[in-house]
């Protein structure tokens, strides 16, 4: 196996020595509530220096991670003049390890800048720069010059700047769009506002940005199939054609096989007497593609492959089964979302992101699902190496489908296909989870798998999700042409139906929520399906798995339990976020699992605290003494509030946080003031003054309008919500005005808010008319797009008043500046067209019938040419 860690050459080295000891000391992460072991080790010099990408290693190469320029403008607004800061490359810029921690809005660009050197090219070579992942619109230039675009927040790309290098320093900058969960992007589990099962967002550059120098006629792509029952590798290589291809196959240095041919074509590199890649056995060979010309070397990458396959076949019961190397073998998984608390979505180092594979494999887990992410090549490489089964996800669209949503994903789907084909860790496909942004299953199905016939298609993962026995999504045509049968079932495990030809699986279950006190991302949090003590997880968790062994009896071939680590509110985790605790010791569960999968091979040396059991009341109830007993230092209070309100205790967790708070001084550090944030439950809290006083600094530490929302939510729960909740409530607006108008702006908004909601539901549609253009009138620059539209279609399905139509016409408007999408124009449209303004009427339909199939949009055209009416 290549050892990747020795191919810095001198090209890198020099970028490496580039950054000066003063920007060095300039630099410091930001703070952040947990960290793990290895974010003390990130410093400008060292940011993820290994070789990014493994399966095609070259020696020419430059690693420009380390400390770039950033900037954050409006949108529309053209290069910055000046820049904001240094940001450290690649974390993300919402990310502690980035040293800003700060979001980006989708009305804003986030933009990079750096010097790079001219590299040495000798005669006809090409200077290449490498993006592992920018999320999510990208455009590069150097010198001011475009030298490529890219679209995809998961996905790698290359510009070739050969032709815009100039002597000396050039300077390389990289603008980024990222409207989040708020664009038609593949966006994840990340959103703007995070809570429970949704995270912090990594917006811009998140994975290695690095430079090679290649041969004018070079080595563009690598493809690898292997097929043991031939004993074969199938081998395509991109490249120019009128070179050959040679191949060599080697394993411990010495040689396998060779084979020749040419780029493009399927070569075929005998395996004779494979051993075979597998999680007990990850065997891996070596492989060498040079590219030959007029019998010269001209170029030559160094790769390796895995000798494996998977399938699905009948047992010795006649179950239909997931078969490994033509071997029934029990896909034991967990369902891992690759988050990091100072990173995101950014491991601190290369050592921690195998650490998670290798705690994963020490719990006897043998398969992966890595839920709703593409991490970098090097995970699945540690995959590779360490013998992980993993059952990849594509990243789901928006829930809500904007326009081009489609197109988008299935764009990045193929990309990803393509990006990963070569690792024999990835035996499976998961298409969508939990139907969101669900479309076109059984056709995009059929489609993945004709792409990839090497591996299985799970089209339909939880299409079918009980929630403590309750079936929440029914599905008429589920699992069509998939290899699998898939259901969710939290929190205990279930079988999937029976269907000819598919292996029945258990695609999540669990989501025991037990929390280890100061090792939460949010204290005052603590999310589960579920939730346990820590004393009792191993017997609950335990009985789950016996369940698993009767259910594999009767059918079941792979489970996927949630999850290994905790992730920011969620802590459901067998270990914490900061992998420092784990709550069942590694040995214990991999008896447990023992029973399912018995041969894991060699287990990785990790370590991890051991969970303390100590009942969490006896705990609280411990420091609530010595509470009584006259300690109140600041960090005692801090951790009692959060203690309390972990064990129940309300009051005591009120009491507790008024008096650290009121012992703050000003002015508030970014962490005095996300803590207010979390501990603040009432208007009546001290915290809330501070909220109101110190908003602007909450929204720049923590984001646009963190503590507007913050403070709305309160002054509804204790406001309005008790006068809008009854049945029949008929609430007197005046009276809510006056108790919330001494909350400014906030007060004033959720009010309005509120009101529109209330006649909404209430399918009172004039009144509903009449507060909805209070409301956005005011703050509707605030509103989603397709909050915006869908307030605007129900006044044209339902308003006839012209009065009322007309701001309605306004919010469509508004609607629309997020870009043009077919269904915010037929909004608009409509709307002209029923206000009697038909030609323009027309040309609106005409542009969104342009931008769509949907027949009803064309029908609506028709209608409104012919003069008849387009509503009810």
């Amino acid at each position: 196996m290549i050892q990747l860690t020795k191919t810095l050459s001198s090209l890198a080295l020099i970028g490496l020595l580039q950054l000066s000891a003063q920007a060095q000391e300039n630099w410091q992460m930001q703070p952040v509530n947990i960290q793990t072991r290895w974010a003390k080790e990130v410093n400008p010099g060292n940011a993820l220096k290994e070789y990014p990408r493994p399966q095609m290693v070259r020696s020419q190469w430059q690693n420009l991670n380390g400390l770039w320029q950033y900037a954050i403008t409006p949108r529309d607004a053209a290069a910055p003049a000046s820049y904001n800061g240094q940001i450290l490359v690649p974390y993300p810029i919402e990310s502690a390890l980035s040293g800003v921690k700060k979001t980006v809005l989708p009305h804003q660009n986030l933009w990079y800048k750096r010097n790079i050197a001219r590299p040495a090219l000798k005669k006809g070579e090409r200077a290449l720069l490498h993006l592992g992942a920018v999320d999510w619109q990208a455009s590069v230039f150097l010198n001011g010059k475009p030298v490529g675009d890219h679209t995809g927040g998961y996905q790698e790309f290359t510009c070739d700047i050969t032709d815009a290098l100039q002597a000396g320093n050039n300077e390389l900058t990289v603008k980024v769009y990222d409207p989040t969960d708020q664009g038609p992007n593949p966006h994840g589990k990340q959103v703007l506002s995070p809570k429970d099962i949704y995270y912090t967002p990594s917006t811009g550059i998140w994975q290695t940005v690095w430079m090679e120098v290649v041969p004018a006629a070079a080595v563009a792509d690598i493809r690898l199939t292997p097929d043991i029952d031939k004993s074969v590798l199938n081998v395509t290589v991109k490249a120019p054609e009128d070179c050959e291809i040679v191949l060599t196959a080697t394993a411990g240095g010495k040689t396998v096989s060779t084979a020749k041919g040419i780029p493009g074509a399927n070569i075929q590199l005998p395996v004779k007497n494979a051993k075979l890649w597998s999680p007990a056995d990850p065997f891996l060979y070596d492989l060498q593609v040079q590219l030959i010309k007029n019998s010269k070397i001209i170029d030559e990458v160094k790769s390796y492959f895995g000798m494996r396959k998977v399938a699905i076949k009948k047992d010795a019961n006649g179950f239909d089964r997931i078969f490994l190397n033509n071997h029934y073998t029990y896909n034991l998984g967990t369902l891992d979302q690759g988050f990091w608390p100072e990173g995101l979505h950014t491991a601190p180092t290369d050592e921690a992101l195998a650490f998670d594979i290798k705690a994963i494999k020490a719990m006897g887990f043998n398969t992966i699902r890595k839920h709703i992410k593409v991490e970098p090549a090097r995970w699945y490489y540690h995959c590779d190496k360490l013998g992980m089964l993993v059952w990849q996800d594509f990243v789901n669209p928006p829930h809500h489908m904007p326009e081009g949503a489609r197109e988008e994903f299935e764009k990045e789907v193929a990309a990803t296909m393509e990006q990963l084909h070569n690792h024999p860790c990835i035996t499976t496909w998961v298409l969508f989870n939990e139907k969101w942004g669900a479309y076109d299953q059984q056709r995009l199905t059929e489609w993945v798998k004709q792409k990839d016939p090497s591996r299985l298609i799970n089209g339909h993962s939880g299409e079918m999700l009980w929630v403590n026995e309750q079936l929440r999504s029914p599905s008429p045509n589920a699992w069509v042409s998939a290899d699998m049968t898939d259901v969710h079932s939290y929190p205990d495990p279930m079988n999937a139906p029976a269907h000819p030809g598919k292996a029945r699986i258990l695609g999540e279950f669990g989501g025991i929520g037990v929390f280890i006190p100061d090792h939460q991302w949010n204290p005052m949090n603590a999310w589960g399906y579920i939730q346990v003590t820590p004393s009792s997880l191993k017997g609950k968790y335990t009985i789950m798995n016996q369940h698993l062994q009767l259910l594999e009896r009767e059918g079941l071939s792979g489970s996927i339990y949630t999850q290994p680590f905790d992730v920011e509110g969620e802590q459901n985790g067998l270990m914490t976020y900061d992998r420092e605790v784990i709550k069942v010791p590694f040995e214990e569960l991999r008896k447990i699992h023992s029973r399912l999968v018995a041969d894991m091979g060699a287990i990785p040396a990790v370590t991890a605290k051991a969970a303390d059991i100590t009942d969490p009341g006896i705990q609280y109830s411990r420091l609530l003494q010595q509470y009584i007993d006259g300690k109140k230092d600041p960090a005692f209070l801090r951790k009692l509030a959060m203690t309390a309100q972990q064990a129940g205790d309300k009051p005591g967790a009120r009491r507790a946080a008024a008096g650290y708070i009121a012992g703050l001084k000003k002015p508030y550090s970014a962490d005095d003031l996300s803590y207010i944030m979390q501990v603040t439950g009432s208007t009546q809290d001290p915290g809330f003054a501070i909220l109101q006083e110190h908003t602007d600094e909450i929204d720049l530490a923590l984001g646009q309008r963190q503590a507007s929302v913050k403070m709305m939510n309160l002054i509804y729960q204790d406001h309005i919500h008790p006068a809008v909740s009854r049945p029949n409530a008929q609430p007197d607006w005046e009276q809510l005005a006056g108790n919330t108008s001494k909350y400014g702006a906030p007060g004033e908004e959720i009010l309005l808010r509120a009101k529109t909601i209330y006649y909404l539901n209430r399918q009172e549609w004039d009144s509903f008319a009449k507060a909805a253009a209070g409301y956005v009138s005011k703050y509707g620059q605030y509103m989603r797009t397709d909050e915006l539209n869908q307030f605007a279609w129900t006044a044209f399905e339902q308003v006839n008043d012209t009065s009322l139509l007309e701001p309605a016409l306004d919010w469509s408007q508004l609607s629309l500046k997020g870009g043009d999408q077919a269904a915010y124009l037929d909004t608009y449209a409509n709307l002209l067209y029923k206000l009697g303004k038909k030609e323009e009427a027309i040309k609106y339909q005409e542009k969104a019938v342009s931008l769509t199939a949907d027949a009803s949009l064309k029908e609506n055209l028709e209608k409104m040419k012919r003069g008849e009416r387009t509503w009810k």
